[in-house]
């Protein structure tokens, strides 16, 4: 499955803060914008919301945007 994701970092707690009109998934991440560290807590946080491997959440572009398009293998599609 992909998905696009809306991050919001520096949240103070990480959780799905829901989706927006166009099936974008927002995403809270605690974890600050530097050096990987709130794609980690995303791919982390996501691979356990859709309950598969870390290894199965892959960030296919947006690395360094607040919009990110997320693959997940393997995942039913919740919210």
């Amino acid at each position: 499955m992909t998905r696009r994701v809306k991050v919001i970092a520096r949240s103070a707690k990480t959780e799905i803060a829901g989706e927006m009109s166009d099936g974008t998934l927002k995403v809270k991440i605690a974890a600050p914008p530097e050096k990987g560290k709130a794609n980690e807590v995303l791919c982390a946080f996501l691979a356990e919301h859709y309950g598969v491997p870390r290894s199965a959440v892959t960030i296919l572009s947006g690395h360094s945007a607040a919009l990110k398009l997320v693959r997940v293998e393997g995942a039913v599609t919740r919210l």
